[in-house]
């Protein structure tokens, strides 16, 4: 069939990636993409692999006639089987104009759990509220990358009949372990074999929770007894970060802590890790780097955030938000039972094998089909 995508942003974030991954892994269908706002970086790669994608150039999101004019049009013009929206502004104006050119297979998509008015705009609260409100009347199904995002949603009045989990997939293939990638990453950071080397891919946001991972680390000095690093990898977290660097200086962690900013050499990263951490305190719904790192074989902790915990199972440890003794706890019995290679080796290969049981790019691209599918089955009932 073929299925547009409208998307609000295309830029790097954890919804852009999963459609990126579905896109270039989807041989059934013919995709095209919508961005209500600029192509973006994963629009710029999808172009070059000649799938269409179409920017509205409305910034930050803000409505504009123009924008919404050329997006009833493209609906038009593409004439899509099925639109999949992907993120709040996208389901609400992306289905409106749709119904607008005549189209009623929508599938709108969630990949958030945090809408606290702390964290989130107004603009988005308001947002949300208005999709709870047609929610029964728009989208044939709902989909939600995590089972915490169900609970949230529900809860503020989405209709829980129309909402269906389908967990993120991921290529077993390009995320799988490689010792050569191992051995280069680690000797380019002067990383020895005997030192326990682990990190945390993710941007600097308070979502992450940084200070958290740090207060850990400080805490883990203080117990440890083997060698350990830490790398940080993302979108602002590298020494021009003053805040960041003011941190690790005030708790002694400057040497024990390698700043890497933004890296595209993600599975490579994941395959010199020999743990990987996330210390994120609200908001995560089914985060990416959990399922990357344990399908290159490298074992997780997690914060029970969203469906973290989920993701990891019984492969790695799963600790409370914002506990840094906890966390530290964590990461001291990873460094620990790596010194015992039989039993590390079978954590390591239960973390992949879980992944591809569960959470491959195959089952992921099965499962958005059989919504789509049974989408047009109930509007043709109806």
């Amino acid at each position: 069939m073929k299925v547009l995508h409208i998307i609000t942003a295309f830029d790097d974030g954890g919804a852009q990636a999963v459609l990126y991954r579905f896109v270039t892994g989807d041989k059934r269908n013919d995709h095209h993409v919508i961005s209500l706002m600029d192509i973006g970086s994963y629009g710029d790669r999808l172009i070059k692999l000649g799938i269409p994608v179409y920017s509205l150039d409305m910034p930050g999101a803000k409505l504009t006639i123009r924008g919404l004019i050329r997006l009833h049009r493209l609906i038009q013009q593409i004439d899509p089987d099925a639109i999949q929206t992907w993120m709040y502004h996208s389901d609400l104006v992306g289905s409106i104009i749709a119904r607008l050119a005549g189209k009623k297979i929508i599938v709108w998509g969630i990949h958030n759990t945090n809408l606290d008015p702390a964290q989130t705009p107004l603009t988005t609260r308001l947002t949300v509220r208005a999709c709870a409100l047609l929610s029964g009347a728009i989208p044939q199904k709902i989909i939600s990358c995590s089972q915490d995002g169900i609970r949230v949603h529900t809860a503020i009045g989405y209709k829980s009949e129309k909402m269906v989990v389908v967990p993120n997939g991921y290529d077993v293939s390009e995320f799988s372990p490689r010792s050569e990638d191992r051995d280069r990453l680690r000797q380019e950071w002067n990383i020895t074999e005997d030192t326990t080397l682990f990190g945390m891919v993710a941007r600097w946001d308070s979502q992450k929770d940084h200070p958290n991972l740090i207060a850990a680390l400080a805490n883990l000095r203080d117990r440890a007894t083997l060698p350990w690093h830490c790398v940080l990898i993302g979108s602002d977290v590298d020494v021009n970060n003053q805040e960041l660097v003011a941190l690790l200086a005030q708790y002694g962690l400057k040497d024990c802590v390698s700043l890497l900013g933004i890296r595209n050499d993600i599975p490579a990263v994941m395959n010199a890790l020999d743990l990987h951490v996330l210390s994120s305190s609200y908001g995560e719904a089914f985060p990416n780097v959990v399922s990357e790192a344990m399908a290159c074989g490298t074992p997780c902790v997690v914060t029970l955030v969203g469906d973290a915990a989920l993701i990891v199972g019984d492969t790695g440890w799963a600790v409370p938000a914002r506990d840094p003794a906890q966390l530290a706890t964590a990461i001291l019995a990873a460094v620990n039972e790596k010194s015992d290679r039989a039993v590390w080796a079978d954590r390591q290969a239960v973390c992949r094998e879980r992944i591809q049981s569960n959470f491959n790019l195959e089952m992921m691209i099965d499962k958005y089909n059989a919504v789509w599918n049974d989408s047009i089955l109930l509007a043709g009932s109806k």
